[in-house]
């Protein structure tokens, strides 16, 4: 579940620091970004399966000592146990009816390449 901090492009290269702005949802950083707030979201349920990301409908993000992404993404519960430490990449969402579900989230992931630091302080579902 390792993602490469350093990997994560500039999500354009015309962004000034200071304000947030709107940044496409099918931008490579913002993927990431989303993971790591799925990362951070499993890591603090008590699922007994792992939630992967699948909707970004809303990203923003802001130059500020890195990069702060602030994201509405919808994840739902995929058929990976968390106790097997699955690849997300690999684990397909639940198809059993009774086991399906879908939660709106709002995170915020702060990178800094340079510090190969990533720092997740919001994740509400």
């Amino acid at each position: 579940c390792f993602v490469s901090v350093t990997s994560v492009p500039p999500p354009h290269l015309t962004i000034r620091p200071g304000s947030p702005v709107p940044v496409n949802t099918n931008n490579p950083g913002v993927r990431k970004a989303a993971r790591f707030g799925v990362y951070r979201y499993n890591n603090s349920s008590n699922d007994l399966f792992l939630f992967k990301e699948s909707q970004i409908k809303k990203a923003m993000v802001q130059v500020v000592r890195g990069l702060k992404y602030m994201l509405h993404v919808e994840i739902k519960r995929t058929m990976c146990e968390k106790r097997n430490h699955s690849s997300l990449d690999s684990c397909h969402f639940q198809r059993k009816k009774n086991l399906q579900q879908m939660m709106r989230c709002y995170f915020e992931v702060w990178i800094t390449p340079w510090t190969h630091n990533v720092h997740t302080p919001v994740a509400h579902c």
